[in-house]
């Protein structure tokens, strides 16, 4: 079978392809390359270049590559910009996944792995997050997170679909230095930016109920993520297999924010004590996944640690900026 993998040049999209191709899977990629390189690309594997919001290309895509399943990664991310600009996200996350579902039900394909978040769940008060946990967003982009899952479970009901959702917790990582993220909207990047013009790393509060007092998160390494994608892919390839499957993907371990920018310095060689600025509205003090609904249905488990992560990070963060291994003036506090 061959799959759609939309969103596949970016950060998360590429580890996918690329998990997903060397186990043997035919993949295809539709990708605007708004925010992805067609670099990341292995080679052999085609790009289409274009919009889930383009019924015909998605069409011609679906029909011309023999697509019977899709991998829907496309689509917009970012919390804050969420809050300013909530029609553009409500357009491409939730309008963007109804025309690619049509698509999908007009062309016969039968299976649909959506990429979620733990953003649907808001600020739950709890240990650990299980999938029963009520869903309370507490931003547009929660928001569309939660009507997208809606809104393929209930296609998945009524057209047949074998479906998927994945709830991702912090991602972080890379699987290759050419492959890190980009973007400066994580915390990992954010502390990287910060030590190589000289900041201090911030942290937005210390005054948490947690043990060292600032807000704990749990980290998953995009190799790890990607791996997931892979298991629940062929779940939905399985013989019998009907219904949905929605899980969380995290390591069920927590991390607090001043330890992680610890071990960034340590990681970096820049080791400059953190600066603490006002809490983020909105910010939970835990959020902790449990992983043991995708163990037990699918037997994996994440098995790479946080330190993996920042040091993979941080060498593709060099990649990207040379200068970042150099003596660089520290600013003060």
């Amino acid at each position: 079978m061959t799959w759609l993998i939309t969103g596949g040049a970016g950060y998360i999209g590429a580890h996918v392809v690329r998990a997903m191709a060397a186990a043997g899977e035919r993949v295809v990629v539709l990708d605007d390359l708004s925010s992805g390189l067609a670099e990341r690309l292995p080679d052999g594997v085609p790009l289409v270049r274009g919009s889930v919001l383009d019924r015909g290309l998605l069409d011609a895509a679906l029909a011309g590559y023999e697509v019977s399943g899709v991998v829907h990664l496309a689509g917009r991310k970012q919390v804050g910009e969420s809050v300013e600009q909530p029609l553009g996200y409500y357009r491409d996350n939730v309008y963007g996944l109804t025309v690619l579902l049509e698509a999908v039900v007009a062309a016969g394909v039968r299976r649909f792995l959506f990429s979620s978040s733990a953003a649907v769940y808001g600020v739950p008060d709890a240990e650990l997050i299980p999938e029963s946990t009520a869903c309370a967003p507490i931003n547009p982009y929660g928001e569309t997170k939660l009507a997208g899952e809606w809104l393929v479970r209930a296609a998945g009901r009524a057209h047949g679909l074998s479906t998927a959702c994945l709830r991702y917790f912090n991602v972080a990582g890379a699987a290759a230095p050419e492959l890190a993220d980009l973007g400066v909207y994580n915390v990992i990047p954010m502390f990287f930016d910060r030590l190589t013009r000289g900041e201090h790393p911030l942290i937005f509060g210390d005054d948490y109920a947690t043990p060292d007092g600032t807000c704990v998160r749990d980290y998953i390494h995009v190799a790890d993520l990607a791996d997931a994608h892979l298991a629940v892919a062929r779940k939905l390839s399985a013989d019998g297999h009907s219904g949905d499957l929605t899980v969380n993907i995290g390591s069920g371990e927590g991390v607090s924010v001043r330890e992680l920018a610890d071990l960034v310095g340590e990681v970096s060689g820049r080791a400059l004590p953190p600066v603490i600025g006002p809490r983020r509205p909105g910010d939970a003090a835990k959020a902790v996944a449990s992983a043991e609904l995708i163990g037990g249905e699918l037997g994996w488990s994440a098995s790479r640690g946080v330190r993996e992560m920042v040091d993979s990070a941080w060498q593709g963060w060099c990649l990207r900026h040379p200068d970042a291994r150099g003596e660089l003036p520290v600013a003060r506090l």
